[in-house]
């Protein structure tokens, strides 16, 4: 059943950000109690109790909340957002975000998001798959999500790559997947799509980075392999990490074996980290995140 026809479980999600000071969490549930809502979770963070940062995720449900958002914002504004100089935003029930997902040849991790998707599991609308071989066209177009192949010729043709999906993409989605896309994308690209993007690396990083991961893993007698979901940054495989997790394995394990596993982490690592996104629940903080 898909998000929007269930039901509600908060009418609206508040987002704060600002500098750290006393009276925060007072101002905001006061300001919603006076209003008649009820607070129904709520999680704060302080990157520093002295001059740090305060981060605020608050559910909550209010009764005819949808038929007077202005009226609601603009107080919100005026008695608290602006006397302590917040940053914040206001995400409501149903309001669905839309999510495209770039894929090479690897299909584990795209078919995990669009099967979690018909199950109405990612508070999001997939709106495109772009992906550099034409491979998984027919499994893409028959989850009724349009197809894009933009290949990718070779290092002088990466720009040209890039241009055709900002046209397809800018603009047009709030977020951004790599479901093991092969291809590295550029700052430029990352700075004129605007809008995040996560990517599921194959190891627990930092290790064994580039080709033949697993290969190497086995070369070394690993006894842990994992996967790491992380924001997407010029850096390569350098952006905060929002999810990991691991397996342990041993030396009897076969490189298919070792594979098979690393699948398997990697389609719930990212799962889980576009989930943890949808949420709003990951707060990037000086090139780490927070998870609330």
């Amino acid at each position: 059943m898909p998000v929007s026809e269930e039901s509600p479980t908060y009418s609206a999600r508040l987002l704060v950000d600002c500098a750290d000071q006393p009276g925060i969490v007072a101002a905001v549930s006061g300001f919603l109690f006076e209003r008649g809502a009820n607070i129904v979770s709520s999680h704060q963070y302080s990157s520093d109790a002295t001059g740090g940062r305060f981060y605020m995720r608050t559910e909550f449900f209010l009764d005819g909340l949808a038929q007077d958002r202005a009226r609601f914002e603009r107080e919100f504004a005026e008695r608290v957002g602006t006397p302590l100089a917040m940053d914040w935003e206001i995400r409501y029930w149903g309001e669905r975000r839309r999510m495209a997902i770039l894929v090479s040849r690897h299909d584990h991790c795209l078919m995990d998001l669009l099967w979690r998707r018909r199950r109405g599991e990612l508070d999001a609308e997939v709106v495109a798959v772009v992906s550099n071989h034409p491979d998984l066209a027919e499994e893409v177009q028959a989850a009724g999500i349009p197809f894009h192949h933009v290949p990718v010729a070779a290092a002088a043709g990466k720009a040209e790559a890039e241009e055709r999906m900002l046209a397809l993409l800018r603009g047009k989605v709030d977020l951004l997947v790599l479901a093991r896309y092969m291809q590295i994308l550029s700052g430029e690209f990352l700075d004129r799509l605007g809008a995040p993007a996560i990517n599921i690396h194959h190891s627990f990083l930092p290790a064994f980075a580039g080709a033949e991961p697993y290969r190497r893993a086995r070369e070394h007698g690993v006894k842990l392999i994992g996967a790491t979901a992380h924001y997407v940054t010029a850096e390569l495989d350098g952006g905060p990490i929002i999810e990991q997790d691991v397996a342990r394995v041993d030396h009897r394990q076969t490189v298919a074996e070792l594979e098979r596993i690393g699948r398997d982490i990697e389609r719930t690592v990212l799962a889980r980290a576009v989930t943890l996104h949808l949420e709003d629940r990951v707060i990037a903080d000086a090139g780490r995140t927070i998870v609330l």
